[in-house]
């Protein structure tokens, strides 16, 4: 999904491009609708789209002064113009491109398919540099970074800030330093695979933990270990021997 904001003035437009993008352009979730551009600055730091369509002509500040007024774009622009002299203007602000009203329904398809494109392009880019990273680091753990995809972007985490993996059929969710979790479409299996040479052990067929952050074993009605961040993992039968040899207990 392409997570977008909306940007303009007249409500009736907002309306009318929302209708359009809902029945043509499924791949689009449109995450906030702004009138002016203070308001578009609150939504863009509070969702972080990557992708705007964005109103040229509007009164106070207009689409080229609000980008200009943003400290980091990170991401992709379609303007839409009643006025056809904009469109060069909006080409020398690298828009990835520009929409006359009113809005033609198969010029407004080719448009998310370009943004569609950008995004897979930048996720190759990414995964590309975290691996030559890691070519360049396999000694140097700390540097590694995991690829997890998630909707259009790709999160990179280190395994140091991964706290422990829970799987649910073919979901694994990452539960982080900072209360903060990820959830994945891909089995847990995968993960304990990439993980094991960082210090991360299957204690049971849902959990994968990171050997770093476990406080405490408790032997109580079967083996369950603590977490640092209070977290009770339970340790499966097949499992205990291999935690516990890892604990040094046995």
């Amino acid at each position: 999904m392409l997570r977008a904001i909306l940007i303009d003035d007249e409500p009736n437009n907002l309306d009318n491009l929302s209708g359009l993008l809902g029945k043509y352009c499924p791949q689009v979730e449109i995450a906030g609708r702004a009138t002016d551009a203070a308001a578009a600055r609150g939504l863009i730091a509070t969702v972080n789209p990557n992708l705007l369509f964005l109103d040229i002509q509007m009164p106070g500040e207009n689409g080229f002064q609000l980008l200009q007024s943003l400290s980091h774009i990170s991401f992709d622009v379609i303007f839409i113009t009643a006025y056809d002299q904009y469109g060069i203007q909006a080409i020398k602000m690298s828009a990835l491109d520009y929409l006359l009203k009113p809005i033609d329904i198969e010029e407004l398809k080719q448009a998310v398919f370009k943004a569609e494109q950008q995004q897979f392009n930048k996720q190759q880019q990414e995964l590309l540099h975290n691996l030559l990273q890691y070519s360049g680091n396999e000694k140097n753990k700390a540097k590694w970074k995991l690829a997890l995809p998630v909707g259009s972007e790709v999160l990179f985490v280190t395994a140091q800030d991964i706290i422990h993996c829970e799987s649910s059929n073919s979901y694994t969710t990452f539960f982080l330093t900072g209360n903060k979790k990820i959830m994945v479409s891909r089995p847990i299996k995968e993960y304990e695979d990439l993980l094991g040479d960082y210090g991360f052990i299957r204690v049971h067929q849902s959990h994968l933990v990171n050997n770093e952050y476990i406080q405490s074993l408790s032997k109580k009605e079967g083996y369950t270990l603590l977490l640092k961040d209070g977290t009770q993992v339970p340790v499966s039968r097949q499992k205990r021997d291999v935690v516990l040899k890892m604990l040094k207990l046995l």
